[in-house]
């Protein structure tokens, strides 16, 4: 079993920056592949950023590639998203997930998910 915390998020203007932080308990957090997903009201949940275990091999949703920059530091069991140049599209509960097998960009193949942090950007 793995527990993740997510933090970091808060009400910014647009262009601007935030660190969401994703901290692990549970299992070795360095087997894992993470992945940040968002949900906005009245939408279904979508991939943002994945990570391999190992940190070598990162994946981006279009929409935030260029902005977007997800990390993962083993030592801290906590992986990161750094989201650059805020839209206000990019409103939503952002969520953090473990994958103990492979490296995926849909829900479905991820095994734990923490409780999500709120971004909301200010036009």
């Amino acid at each position: 079993q793995v527990q993740l915390v997510e933090s970091g998020g808060g009400l910014v203007q647009a262009g601007g920056s935030l660190r969401l932080s994703c901290e692990a308990s549970g299992r070795t957090f360095s087997n894992y592949a993470m992945g940040w997903f968002r949900q906005a009201p009245g939408k279904e949940r979508e991939f943002v950023a994945g990570i391999s275990w190992t940190g070598r091999f990162t994946s981006y949703a279009d929409s935030v590639k260029g902005r977007f920059t997800i990390s993962k530091d083993n030592a801290k069991n906590t992986v990161y998203l750094q989201m650059n140049s805020l839209k206000p599209e990019d409103t939503a509960v952002y969520y953090c997930a473990a994958q103990a097998s492979g490296f995926g960009s849909t829900q479905y193949e991820y095994d734990y998910w923490g409780q999500g942090t709120q971004v909301t950007v200010a036009s």
